[in-house]
């Protein structure tokens, strides 16, 4: 995996690019006016920041502002990246790579989402760690989603458990655990279909996977992987698996693919999920534990 930081960047560049680059040029001014603070509204929900958490940056701003006295617009410049680092670090963002104890990993998300190839790019990236992986392929609702993480586990070198397309996802998610023990693995990462926030049913059977994963002695997460490009959309979809799955964290997909990454902001503020991983690209190293800092750093930079 590259540094961190050049990931982030390679992340970030559509959006730096389009609206936050604006955002720095409002501060280049030697005074910050009444109008300045009318415009940086107009841009980060341009930006995808979403209403809400825009006003609350915004307030979060000028108070910093005022309570320090800062008059100079890189001095409120540097007041507005330090609200947005604090926006964006929701109950610690934690990090599955550096993690000790066994675990498994439960990814839910809707179709399209990039579900499977960001489970991969985990798998990845703790193999190259030293970490014992093994891959459950719950979803046996499409026999593409049982082959293309085949694919990925045979060139990443790691087990795959795998059922027939049609299969109980519950007796997948029972054996790859049975396996991840006998095989003395550190993560079991267990894919599930793509599915519809608003279906009931599938919802339901979401919760049976908890259920049987529970059943083991290991640490469980549930990781929601969520398309960047979706922006506002994704929000009420991370809202209905968050009520029904108790998601502990997102993998943010795709951030390279849109020109407004505000959307972090507004996931953390209006969810408050960290984000744990983005995606900065369609290579099996392209993504990057997500870091607060160096997210609003490179996204100013």
């Amino acid at each position: 995996m590259l540094n961190l930081s050049s990931k982030t960047e390679q992340g970030v560049k559509r959006s730096r690019e389009s609206w936050f680059s604006k955002i720095s040029r409002l501060f280049e001014l030697s005074s910050v006016e009444e109008g300045t603070w009318e415009e940086l509204e107009e841009l980060l929900i341009a930006a995808d920041v979403g209403v809400a958490t825009t006003e609350e940056l915004i307030q979060r701003t000028r108070k910093h502002a005022r309570d320090q006295k800062l008059k100079e617009g890189s001095q409120v410049r540097a007041a507005l990246k330090a609200e947005m680092v604090s926006l964006l670090k929701v109950n610690g963002n934690r990090n599955f790579l550096d993690s000790d104890s066994r675990q498994v990993i439960i990814v839910v998300g809707v179709n399209g989402s990039g579900k499977t190839t960001s489970i991969a790019k985990l798998a990845y990236a703790l193999n190259k760690k030293g970490k014992r992986v093994i891959l459950g392929a719950a979803d046996t609702f499409r026999a593409a989603a049982i082959d293309q993480l085949k694919h990925w586990g045979q060139k990443i070198g790691i087990d795959v458990v795998a059922h027939q397309p049609g299969g109980d996802p519950g007796a997948v998610v029972y054996d790859t655990l049975q396996a991840a023990q006998n095989r003395q693995a550190d993560v079991a990462i267990i894919d599930t279909a793509g599915r519809l926030h608003t279906k009931f049913n599938l919802m339901e059977e979401l919760k049976k996977l908890k259920r049987v994963a529970d059943k083991y002695d290991i640490n469980r997460e549930t990781l929601l992987v969520m398309d960047a490009t979706t922006g506002q959309n994704g929000l009420a979809q991370a809202r209905h698996f968050t009520e029904t799955t108790g998601v502990s964290g997102i993998f943010l997909s795709k951030l390279d693919g849109t020109a407004k990454g505000g959307i972090v902001l507004a996931i953390c503020q209006e969810l408050k999920l960290p984000i744990l991983f983005i995606g900065t690209g369609e290579q099996l190293d392209d993504m990057a534990p997500f870091d607060a800092e160096g997210f609003v750093e490179a996204i100013f930079s």
